[in-house]
């Protein structure tokens, strides 16, 4: 026969266990990058003077490679890109904060030598989105990163700036990736 505390302990158990079972799970996006891990080629098309009514893109194309640290809370992505219009260094530094559950993304380029703002989000059903505002010709302008559908071997990127608060974005740098073969 149990006794009265074992009932009650049980009880409990039961009730927490239920709360427990129907709580909603935490996500951890700590592995959201974990796709873009290796070797692609790039095809950027690069809009050549954003939010002036422009419709001129630019194409380039070149290798990047995307390298894991800190078990996946953190990496670094490198592109090389050549093009007509020249050629495009940089990298993106890539962190995730376990607290907040975000991303943040910053671009350095070769040509300065600095490193930019943060963009900041996440993924959410296959597609990642970060914001940040900067300046851009001396006026300060919503920018968003879309990373969209992306596979084991392929994904899009796309950049766009807003410069009325969010209520419509121009693109200006939309690139595919493909995942190079290993070997090549």
């Amino acid at each position: 026969m149990k006794t009265l505390s074992t009932l009650i302990a049980l009880c409990v158990l039961s009730v927490c266990g239920a709360a427990h079972a129907q709580a909603p799970a935490v996500r951890d996006g700590r592995h959201d990058f974990d796709f873009e891990f290796g070797a692609w080629h790039a095809k950027v098309a690069r809009l050549t003077k954003p939010l002036s009514g422009s419709t001129e893109w630019v194409n380039y194309e070149g290798p990047s490679v995307v390298h894991q640290m800190w078990d996946g809370r953190a990496n670094i992505g490198e592109i090389d890109l050549a093009g007509p219009a020249g050629n495009i260094r940089g990298m993106s530094v890539r962190l995730y904060d376990p607290e907040s559950r975000q991303w943040s993304i910053r671009w350095a380029n070769a040509r300065d030598g600095s490193l930019g703002l943060p963009m900041i989000g996440g993924f959410a059903g296959g597609r990642g989105e970060f914001y940040n505002q900067e300046d851009f010709n001396g006026r300060a302008v919503y920018v968003r990163f879309i990373f969209s559908e992306i596979t084991a071997t392929t994904f899009k990127l796309e950049q766009a700036f807003s410069a009325d608060g969010g209520k419509t974005w121009e693109p200006n740098w939309r690139a595919s990736f493909v995942r190079k073969e290993a070997g090549r």
